[in-house]
C-alpha cells in the first residue's frame, strides 16, 4: 500500500526539494538584484543632487561674471564718454595719424587750428603747409598762433598721436622777460662803461683844446685832429654796441644774396688790411645762393669776426673766409687765421655779455654775434688751441623758416665800429 501511496502521489521527494531550493536561489537573486539597483538608484541621486549642486554653483557664478562684465562695460562706456568730453573740451588739439601718415581722428581745437577737413590728409602736407617759428616743433598757424607740436607713438598699433599746444602767450612772456633783462643788462653796461666813455671823452676834449691854440702849427694840427677822430670813432664804436645790444629782438627778415653778402664784406674789410701783411681770401663753395634772414646783421657779425681776426694775427699773417654747404639744409660760414689761438677757459666764456679780454672792449661784440646767429635758428661756435689759430663756425639752415622777429630794425649799425666793437 505504501507504494501505491508514492505513487499516487507524484514526482518522487528529491525533485521537490530541488524545486525549493531553486525558488530560494531566485527569491536571493532577487533580493540581490533590488539590493544593487537600491543602491544604484542612491548613488544616481546623490550624483543628480551633486550635478544639481554644481549647476548651481555654475550658475551663481555664471551670473556673478554676467553682472561683473557689464559693470566692466558699464565703466569703460563711462571712461570713454569722460575721456571724449575731455578731447572735447581740451585746449589743445589731438591728432591720432596712422601707419600711412594719414589724420584718421582728430579733436574740434585740432580743427580749428589746422582748418578743416583734416581727416583723411597727409600729416607731412599739413606740417610743410605751415611755417616754423624757432624750431621744426613749433608752427605758426595761419591766425597767427604759435603752437608746440608733441608726437608719441600710439604702443602696438601703427600709428602716431599729436597734441598741439598753443605757446602764443608764453611766447609773449618769453619776450616780455627777455626784454626785461635786456634792459638791466643794459643798465649794468652803463655802469660798467661809464669810465671808459669818460677816457675817451676827456682825451677828445684835450685834443680840441689843442686845435683851438692859435700858434698851433699845421703838423700839430693834423696830428691833434687825427687823434680827436680816433677817440671820437671810439666813443662811437662804444655806443653803436649799446644800442645793439639794447635793440635786440628787433631784426627784421627777407631774402637775399650769399655772393652778395660775400662781395660786400670783401669791400668792407679792405680798409682793415691796409698797411698790415695779411693774406684776406674769401671762398664761397655753397650750391645755393639764397639765404632767408637779416643780411646787414650777418654782414656785420662776418665784420665783426675778421676785425677779431685781423688784431688776433698782428701786422702780418692769414685769414680765410669759407662759405660751405655740406648738406643740402645748411649752410657753413667760417672764419679763420692763424694767430696766437685761444685758450680753453677764454674759449668757454667768449659769448658771454660783458666779457672781454681787451682793455678797451665792451664785451659785446661775440653776445650780440651769437644773439644773431640764434635769432636765424643757427649756431656758432669757437674751434682753437694756443698756438695754432682760431676758426670761428656759423651754421645756419637754407630752408625758409620762422616769422620776422619783431620791429624793423635793420641791423645796419650793429659791429660796424671796427675792431674794437668785438669784444
Amino acid at each position: 500500500m505504501e507504494k501505491d501511496c508514492r505513487h499516487r502521489s507524484g514526482a518522487p521527494l528529491h525533485r521537490v526539494e530541488n524545486g525549493s531550493n531553486q525558488a530560494f536561489d531566485n527569491v536571493l537573486r532577487l533580493q540581490d538584484a533590488f539590493e544593487v539597483f537600491n543602491a544604484l538608484s542612491e548613488n544616481l541621486t546623490r550624483s543628480y543632487l551633486d550635478l544639481e549642486s554644481q549647476v548651481a554653483r555654475l550658475s551663481e557664478e555664471l551670473a556673478a561674471a554676467r553682472n561683473e562684465k557689464l559693470k566692466t562695460l558699464a565703466e569703460k562706456e563711462r571712461l570713454a564718454n569722460r575721456l571724449q568730453l575731455l578731447l572735447e573740451t581740451l585746449p589743445g588739439g589731438v591728432v591720432v595719424i596712422d601707419g600711412q601718415g594719414f589724420v584718421i581722428e582728430h579733436n574740434p581745437v585740432a580743427g580749428r587750428f589746422l582748418g578743416e577737413p583734416l581727416l583723411g590728409r597727409n600729416w607731412r602736407d599739413v606740417l610743410d603747409s605751415l611755417p616754423i617759428v624757432e624750431n621744426p616743433h613749433q608752427r605758426l598757424l595761419p591766425d597767427g598762433k604759435t603752437v608746440s607740436l608733441t608726437i608719441s607713438p600710439l604702443g602696438d598699433e601703427p600709428g602716431q598721436i599729436v597734441l598741439l599746444t598753443d605757446v602764443t602767450e608764453m611766447r609773449s612772456l618769453q619776450e616780455w622777460a627777455d626784454h626785461q633783462r635786456r634792459l638791466s643788462a643794459l643798465g649794468e653796461m652803463v655802469a660798467s662803461l661809464a669810465h671808459q666813455v669818460r677816457t675817451p671823452l676827456a682825451a677828445a676834449l684835450l685834443y680840441a683844446s689843442h686845435l683851438t691854440r692859435p700858434d698851433l702849427d699845421v703838423s700839430h694840427r693834423l696830428k691833434f685832429g687825427a687823434k680827436l677822430t680816433e677817440r671820437l670813432q671810439h666813443l662811437e664804436r662804444q655806443v653803436n654796441d649799446m644800442l645793439a645790444f639794447a635793440r635786440m629782438g628787433s631784426l627784421s627778415k627777407e631774402q637775399f644774396s650769399i655772393d652778395d653778402l660775400l662781395a660786400k664784406l670783401a669791400e668792407n674789410c679792405e680798409p682793415l688790411m691796409q698797411g698790415k701783411a695779411i693774406e684776406f681770401t674769401v671762398i664761397n663753395r655753397s650750391s645755393d645762393d639764397g639765404l632767408h634772414g637779416n643780411g646787414d646783421a650777418l654782414l656785420g657779425v662776418l665784420i665783426n669776426l675778421v676785425a677779431n681776426a685781423v688784431e688776433a694775427v698782428g701786422g702780418e699773417g692769414s685769414i680765410c673766409v669759407v662759405v660751405d654747404q655740406p648738406e643740402h639744409q645748411y649752410l657753413d660760414i667760417s672764419v679763420s687765421d692763424d694767430g696766437p689761438g685761444i685758450s680753453g677757459d677764454v674759449r668757454e666764456r667768449i659769448f658771454e655779455p660783458f666779457f672781454t679780454t681787451r682793455s678797451n672792449g665792451t664785451g659785446l661784440g661775440l653776445a650780440i654775434a651769437d644773439y644773431v646767429v640764434k635769432a636765424h635758428f643757427g649756431q656758432i661756435w669757437c674751434e682753437s688751441e694756443q698756438g695754432y689759430g682760431a676758426t670761428f663756425r656759423i651754421r645756419l639752415p637754407l630752408c625758409p623758416g620762422g616769422t620776422p622777429l619783431p620791429g624793423s630794425f635793420s641791423g645796419r649799425s650793429v659791429f660796424m665800429g671796427g675792431v674794437d666793437a668785438a669784444n
